[in-house]
């Protein structure tokens, strides 16, 4: 086991841990594989911690197993867009991970990047097309000002899902349909050319955010898809991504600001292109980043030698950190 001996480490809390996952959205696989791999990481820890499916019977789960804090291993809508994180405030439950307005925001990428525009965070220009809505491709990107190709995606998906790189008004319908099968809104950006990076930044202890080293993501074919993310093999991954040290302070800079900027906290994974000529451009925010054997946060926190129980335990400060407010926000916090 790496790390310390748990007789020469305190534990960060002796309450009971239940480690949400599952969850009914398009991303419940992936979810059950984060979950499953955080929960053997608490246990190796010598934390009391419980894995639990969520469903229906999620609040009597809860009450059964007497969870006193939630490690949230949840992906895509119910899971990361602030409805679990409603819940868990509802009963009194404190949890790992961003709030209900940043995991919203978050999650929406059309309000992230409306957000991010505003705080002058470059992101890719883009419109957005309504479910039912008739436009051609023609007279959608002369209003927009765009030109193919363009990428087509449900607003508020993650691992890719509903994505297609729409290179010819031929594949205009089939893009739309694809990602109107996810979402009401489908947003329609200008397709950025150049490299893909990652940047993962860790927050919710008594230290400020950290962001950790990058990462560049080449894929088969340039497109980082849910099968080249998930499968082991297809994708190559460099970390520290090679880039120059200017750009990668900026990229650090501005993966931060966006954290900052939604109000993240815990763990979270800011999607960048940088184009050949070396602008980066934020994609979008990832709020609950996978923690998979393929996944990118734990992959840069190695790099920054934080192996996977010790990036466990940091983002279950986060968790604590939102007990103490709930505290505070209690009989026992008027008292004072």
């Amino acid at each position: 086991m790496n790390g310390p001996r748990l007789t020469e480490r305190p534990l960060l809390t002796r309450a009971r841990i239940g480690v949400l996952m599952g969850g009914q959205s398009a991303e419940r696989e992936v979810s059950l594989r984060t979950g499953a791999a955080v929960h053997r990481s608490l246990v190796r820890r010598g934390y009391d911690a419980v894995a639990i499916d969520v469903g229906p019977t999620l609040s009597q789960d809860l009450r059964d197993q007497k969870i006193v804090l939630a490690f949230l291993a949840l992906h895509g809508p119910g899971g990361e867009d602030g409805a679990i994180q409603g819940f868990l405030e509802t009963v009194g439950i404190p949890y790992t991970g961003s709030g209900i307005q940043a995991s919203a925001i978050g999650m929406h990428k059309v309000t992230t990047k409306t957000l991010l525009a505003s705080a002058r965070i470059p992101v890719p220009a883009g419109t957005v097309v309504k479910r039912g809505e008739k436009v051609s491709s023609a007279t959608l990107l002369r209003k927009a000002r765009l030109r193919w190709p363009v990428v087509v995606k449900p607003a508020s998906q993650g691992s890719t899902i509903g994505v297609t790189i729409v290179r010819k008004p031929a594949q205009w319908r089939d893009a739309l349909a694809l990602a109107h099968r996810y979402d009401t809104d489908a947003m329609v950006e200008a397709y950025i050319p150049g490299h893909e990076v990652t940047v993962s930044i860790i927050g919710g202890g008594k230290n400020s955010p950290l962001a950790l080293p990058a990462v560049e993501i080449v894929a088969p074919g340039g497109f980082y898809d849910f099968a080249a993310k998930y499968e082991k093999g297809k994708t190559q991954y460099l970390c520290p991504a090679p880039l120059t040290a200017a750009v990668t302070r900026q990229i650090r800079a501005l993966a931060l600001h966006t954290y900052e900027a939604l109000g993240c906290e815990g763990a979270a994974r800011v999607d960048f292109r940088i184009t050949p000529r070396g602008r980066p451009v934020v994609l979008e925010i990832n709020t609950a980043p996978g923690m998979t054997e393929t996944s990118l946060l734990p992959m840069a926190a190695a790099r920054a030698e934080i192996d996977y129980d010790e990036l466990t335990e940091r983002i279950l400060e986060s968790a604590l950190v939102r007990k103490a407010h709930f505290a505070s926000l209690s009989g026992e916090g008027n008292k004072s």
